[in-house]
């Protein structure tokens, strides 16, 4: 008998290596946020992990551990020992994961990390983490490449599909407007503009984006400014809450 779900909390949320804007490293205070916020699958930007499998200052297996999470990384690029990416966190079982990589220059490696994940009722949630470059042209290259038929319409997707992260533009730049013909946004807004999520005590700009497809209707979103939030890291996470619009993407 499955168990149904009539909801999932999905976050994006950039941990800035976990380096705070006290300057201090601190993998801690990153787990704290993750455990305030409560969200069932979590889309982080800006990782930090050992080259060397089992080393103890591996960021993503620390948070996965102590949240009881499976977890998957993305490799964008690596200096010295440490490797830099993508990370997704789950609640429920990730049944496989695929990373693209959105390098548009040599100098400025992007990547997304997509991670398929099994929900308790059967259904395939395709969860894309996306970390778009400074440069706008760069930033239109990758959504192109993403909205081809290798990556978002890729005939063998059958679930729905979440594409979040750190955008590095507004919601009305050039690459996110491209998203928005075949996606809708999570709207957040303060005092009738978007809201803000970098920096995170004063914050200046709307770069991170939750963008989902049909199968999907938003319940309720949020930025999460918690006193630890504000200080974890330079940006701060969103989270929203989806109910399925059909019985579409169950996994077979």
């Amino acid at each position: 008998m499955n168990t149904h779900v009539s909801d999932i909390r999905i976050a994006t949320y950039n941990i800035h290596k976990c380096r705070g804007l006290d300057r201090r490293v601190n993998a801690g205070r990153i787990r704290t946020v993750l455990r305030e916020i409560g969200a069932d699958v979590i889309a982080l930007q800006e990782v930090a992990w050992p080259a060397e499998a089992g080393h103890e200052q591996h960021q993503v297996r620390y948070l996965a551990e102590h949240l009881g999470f499976h977890y998957r990384v993305g490799e964008t690029r690596r200096r010295g020992k440490r490797v830099y990416g993508n990370a997704v966190l789950s609640r429920f079982p990730i049944v496989s994961a695929h990373h693209y990589d959105l390098t548009h220059r040599r100098y400025e490696r992007r990547g997304c990390l997509r991670v398929d994940v099994i929900l308790p009722d059967e259904r395939l949630l395709h969860v894309f983490n996306v970390h778009l470059a400074l440069i706008p042209q760069d930033r239109r290259s990758q959504v192109r490449k993403l909205m081809s038929g290798e990556f978002l319409f890729n005939p063998d997707l059958c679930g729905a599909s979440v594409v979040l992260g750190d955008f590095n533009e507004g919601p009305h730049g050039a690459a996110t407007q491209l998203l928005r013909t075949r996606f809708q946004r999570v709207n957040i807004l303060h005092r009738s503009r978007p809201a803000k999520t970098y920096p995170g005590i004063i914050p200046l700009f709307h770069l991170d984006h939750i963008y989902f497809d049909a199968s999907l209707k938003v319940e309720s979103a949020q930025l999460h400014r918690s006193p630890t939030a504000l200080i974890a890291s330079d940006h701060v996470p969103i989270v929203a809450e989806f109910s399925f619009t059909n019985a579409k993407a169950m996994y077979r």
